[in-house]
């Protein structure tokens, strides 16, 4: 799941949710209508078990996790203080690929994951190639300073439609982006019943 290659415009179809914003994907949700993607369409309601693995596949599309990723991140969520299903999605959005994200240095997610790959940002001043990494407040995200790299981020940065949430702040002339403290509840870019994918994630 962590890195989906097929159809985009389907998956966003299928899960009802803007899932994958690559232009095509967008054009072809927001055109959609009430049917499911494809020749035989689903009939009938779904069960309960149905709808919350509806809600763990948007998860897993949305952040680019792989099952066994989410697992672990669910197995940190318990062991936090707090409520499982927040602490769950507050570590999905401190991910360094969807803080670079919505920062607004790239307009995907997947586009930030390859960015990161290919060694393009810097965490604290030091290389990181690691998109899962977890952020903590106080950390900051920067372009690495070659002039191509420089010169694309910035183009992105300025064209990006993508509001800024409160716990980050970024500096367009710098190509910066920092965690200024953890996300709240309503700050959680993908909504979503979280409560009944941990009572899945729970059998």
């Amino acid at each position: 799941m962590g890195h989906y290659t097929g159809p985009k415009a389907r998956v966003n179809r299928r899960l009802g949710a803007m899932i994958f914003e690559s232009a095509g994907a967008r054009r072809a949700y927001e055109r959609r209508d009430d049917s499911m993607p494809g020749m035989h369409q689903r009939r009938g309601k779904l069960s309960d078990y149905g709808k919350a693995m509806l809600e763990k596949q948007k998860i897993k599309y949305f952040y680019g996790l792989s099952e066994r990723q989410l697992r672990r991140l669910y197995k940190e969520a318990m062991r936090r203080p707090g409520n499982t299903g927040e602490n769950l999605l507050l570590m999905c959005e401190l991910r360094l690929d969807n803080v670079v994200r919505r920062g607004g240095l790239t307009i995907t997610r997947p586009q930030a994951r390859q960015g990161i790959g290919h060694g393009h940002f810097l965490v604290n001043w030091r290389k990181c190639t690691v998109a899962s990494r977890l952020l903590k407040p106080g950390e900051m995200v920067h372009v690495k300073a070659r002039g191509p790299l420089q010169q694309l981020y910035g183009t992105i940065t300025r064209e990006a439609d993508n509001p800024l949430p409160a716990f980050l702040s970024v500096d367009e002339a710098r190509l910066t982006v920092s965690v200024l403290r953890d996300p709240l509840p309503d700050e959680i870019s993908l909504p979503l019943n979280v409560g009944a994918v941990i009572e899945l994630l729970s059998r």
